[in-house]
């Protein structure tokens, strides 16, 4: 018997799993609908911890490995033939630049500006597809941040509306008939909130996380023209 009806209500009334069952379809249909949105959205959120806590740890390692001194050539050789993270993939594209320019000869400067020219397109291809690989899942976080909140606003109304209902069919303002249903109402807003806040903090710190990353990766593709310079210069 519902609670309400019987003019009964007690704290197991009010709990997460009554408040659900007790809800009209409508309501259901939203309570759902955030979950799942929400349940997504943590997956992204954990996915990006691990993925931007491993590139950066493999970014320092790199970083060092090229800073110790040791052969460029050396350092791209140890990293295999498809190294999956970005900086290797740069590092040997610069070299693969530079190796093909030396086969065919660089006898004028216009030759040298032309390889730097052609090591700064490869080296932003990389970027663009890693930067674009990093932000994969902030869409996400994004839509349930922004849309969370008005389909859990959404849900609210319908549940007042059914409150509003209650009363007038039954012409009684107890609140043991107006309580329940406004209940439910609420804890639509609620699941709407629990799913756009986290998104929303999760979004903006890994946008920034990425647009960290980029920079990193321009950066060294900076140094590694530099290099490329440097070698030039010496052959001159």
């Amino acid at each position: 018997m519902d609670p309400a009806a019987s003019g009964t209500l007690t704290a197991e009334s009010f709990s997460l799993i009554a408040l659900f069952l007790r809800a009209d379809w409508v309501v259901k249909a939203v309570m759902i609908g955030l979950g799942l949105a929400s349940l997504f959205s943590w997956a992204v959120i954990i996915d990006k911890l691990l993925r931007f806590s491993a590139l950066n740890r493999h970014a320092d390692q790199f970083e060092d490995q090229v800073s110790s001194g040791r052969s460029l050539e050396e350092i791209a050789n140890e990293a295999g033939e498809r190294p999956r993270h970005a900086l290797p993939r740069m590092l040997q594209a610069a070299l693969r630049e530079w190796r093909e320019a030396r086969t065919k000869g660089l006898s004028s400067d216009t030759q040298a500006g032309f390889l730097i020219q052609r090591i700064d397109r490869v080296q932003d291809a990389i970027i663009a597809r890693e930067a674009s690989r990093v932000e994969e899942g902030l869409p996400l976080l994004a839509i349930v941040a922004t849309a969370s909140p008005f389909v859990g606003l959404f849900g609210t109304v319908w549940g007042i509306m059914g409150a509003f209902q209650a009363i007038a069919i039954q012409q009684n303002t107890n609140l043991t008939v107006v309580a329940p249903a406004i209940a439910e109402a609420l804890f639509a807003t609620a699941i709407g909130l629990a799913a756009a806040i986290p998104a929303y903090i999760a979004y903006n710190k890994f946008s920034s996380d990425a647009a960290r990353y980029s920079g990193r990766l321009e950066g060294f593709a900076d140094d590694l023209a530099t290099a490329i310079q440097r070698r030039l210069s010496d052959r001159a």
